[in-house]
């Protein structure tokens, strides 16, 4: 993160900082029987120079030496202050660790300590990154990395 990203403020009714992720935002995969259901977001006080937003959950706690992304969003539009259901007209739908496009929800392994899913909205100086869909996380952060001028992150909790 750029040390000059100005903070700003991101709210969920599904997600409390902190807290236990509600089941329905849990995978339907990988031995868990939650919905699936991208958390509802909604961001306030971002940089004025906004041009786009995009969005991450990422679980750094995952057993793979390298964290995990269960969701990447770029391309919102700046006239944007949150997500409900869907993604607005010209966002881009990444995909996750598991390749495949759209959101993920937590299913960590039965036993293990808690995973923290960190999910992120970034404000960029860009109004698009020009990153195809299939651009896999971590270069989707790394192209991303050099327009971030603001952020805000709420964090929810999973343990099986």
């Amino acid at each position: 993160m750029p040390a000059s990203a100005e903070r700003f403020t991101v709210t969920s009714p599904d997600v409390r900082d902190g807290e236990a992720l509600p089941a329905e935002t849990w995978a339907d995969a990988f031995g868990c029987t939650g919905e699936n259901r991208q958390p509802r977001l909604s961001w306030s006080g971002a940089p004025q120079a906004t041009r786009s937003y995009a969005i991450t959950m990422f679980d750094p706690d995952a057993p793979t030496g390298a964290g995990f992304w269960h969701w990447l969003v770029l391309d919102v539009p700046a006239g944007h202050t949150g997500l409900d259901t869907g993604l607005p007209a010209g966002a881009v739908s990444g995909v996750n660790d598991s390749g495949n496009a759209g959101y993920l929800g937590p299913c960590p392994p039965i036993g293990d300590l808690t995973h923290h899913y960190e999910i992120t909205v970034y404000a960029l100086d860009v109004p698009t990154l020009g990153l195809p869909a299939s651009t896999p996380p971590t270069i989707a952060a790394f192209m991303m990395s050099r327009h971030i001028i603001g952020y805000a992150r709420i964090t929810g909790t999973v343990r099986r």
